[in-house]
C-alpha cells in the first residue's frame, strides 16, 4: 500500500529496545494534512493528490493560493506547504479529508526527502571530502584544489571537475529507513537514522521504492507491528 504524508522535522533523540540497544531517531511531526485537491488523467492529464501541511493566516496568501482551499469551506484552516503526491488510486481519498501518521505502522520502510542545510560557498574539503596538503610549516598549500589535470594536453579544465561552489540546501533522499515508533496522539513519527535538514525543515515521507527487507531493528516477536 502506497503511503505519503508531508511532515516537519523536530530533531534527534534514541530509544531503547528491550534488549537494552540504543537506536537513534530522528522526529517527525508528520500531519495531519488536508486534502486540497484530487487531480485526474481526464482533467489534468495525470492523477495526484494535493495536500497541505502547517496552518497560516490568511493575510500571509494571495486570493490566487486562498482560492485553493475554497472546496474545503469557508472555515477550514488555511495551508502553508502545499505538495503533490502520486498514487496508483486516488480514488480512495477525497477532498476535505486527513493523512495522519497513523497510515504508518511500525516497522514500515520509507524514503524521506527535504532540503538539506546550506553551508555556503565551501572548499573542496568540506564540499567534496578531499584530501588536504602538507600540514607543514613549509608548505604553502593545505586545503587547495590540487592538481586540475593535465598540462599539454587537453590544456582545459574538464568538465565536472569536483571544484569550489555551493554546498548544501538542495534537494536530498535518505531511501530505506524503518519507522520504529508511531504516536499518533501527537502527530509524531520516529525513524531509525538522521534525514536531510535542519530542525524545523519541511521533509516528504513517502513509501520506499526498494524492496522491503527484514527489520533491523526489530527482531524479536514482541516488537512487531499487525498490519491493517
Amino acid at each position: 500500500m502506497e503511503k505519503a504524508i508531508l511532515g516537519r522535522k523536530l530533531g534527534m533523540s534514541q530509544i531503547f529496545t528491550p534488549t537494552g540497544t540504543a537506536i537513534p531517531v530522528t522526529v517527525i511531526e508528520a500531519g495531519p494534512c488536508s486534502i486540497v485537491q484530487i487531480k485526474t488523467l481526464e482533467n489534468d492529464g495525470y492523477a495526484s493528490v494535493k495536500v497541505g501541511f502547517g496552518d497560516i493566516k490568511a493575510h500571509r496568501l494571495n486570493k490566487p493560493e486562498i482560492g485553493q482551499f475554497k472546496k474545503l469551506g469557508e472555515k477550514a484552516p488555511l495551508k502553508k506547504h502545499l505538495k503533490e503526491f502520486r498514487f496508483k488510486d486516488c480514488a480512495k481519498f477525497e477532498v476535505g479529508g486527513e493523512i495522519k501518521c497513523d497510515s504508518f505502522v511500525v516497522g514500515d520502510k520509507v524514503d524521506i526527502s527535504g532540503k538539506s542545510r546550506g553551508r555556503g560557498f565551501t572548499g573542496t574539503v568540506q564540499r567534496w571530502n578531499t584530501h588536504c596538503g602538507p600540514n607543514a610549516h613549509g608548505s604553502g598549500y593545505h586545503r587547495g584544489v590540487g592538481s586540475l589535470g593535465a598540462n599539454s594536453s587537453p590544456s582545459r579544465v574538464l568538465k565536472n571537475k569536483k571544484m569550489p561552489g555551493q554546498y548544501g540546501s538542495e534537494r536530498v533522499t535518505v531511501q530505506n529507513l524503518e519507522v520504529v515508533k508511531i504516536y499518533p496522539d501527537k502527530n509524531l513519527i520516529l525513524v531509525a537514522g538522521g534525514i536531510p535538514g535542519p530542525r524545523k525543515g519541511i521533509v516528504e515521507v513517502k513509501s520506499t521504492v526498494k524492496k522491503v527487507k527484514p527489520g533491523k531493528w526489530f527482531k524479536a516477536p514482541v516488537m512487531k507491528a499487525t498490519k491493517k
